[in-house]
């Protein structure tokens, strides 16, 4: 099974859950697609973008369930990043867990992600 991951305040988790659909943070709103990361890449996305950040949620879809609205696009350093063109209906998420900050202010990955 092939995981994507996406990061968010765990706020905007909680609004997503009432409404069915996550329609995603504000980066993603002003880019017009939902931004999501390889397990590979994670780690480099949480440093460069949520450093220091904590409530955050770490939320995991498999790739199949996305369909034709998920399209593998070059970003950072001409890695192809998973970008979602529609709402993610939050009934496709498979993971939904806290993702914490360590003593050394980076976060805390579940085991076996990153």
């Amino acid at each position: 099974m092939t995981m994507i991951y996406k990061i968010v305040t765990a706020e905007l988790w909680q609004d997503a859950l009432a409404h069915q659909k996550l329609e995603g943070m504000p980066v993603d709103l002003k880019d017009g697609y939902i931004h999501f990361s390889t397990a590979d890449q994670l780690r480099q996305t949480a440093e460069k973008h949520f450093k220091g950040h904590d409530g955050l949620v770490l939320l995991g879809v498999r790739v199949a369930a996305l369909a034709g609205d998920l399209k593998w696009e070059p970003a950072r350093g001409g890695d192809l990043f998973p970008h979602l063109y529609a709402p993610l209906p939050t009934a496709s998420v498979d993971l939904a867990v806290s993702l914490p900050l360590g003593a050394d202010g980076r976060h805390r990955f579940p085991e076996g992600i990153v």
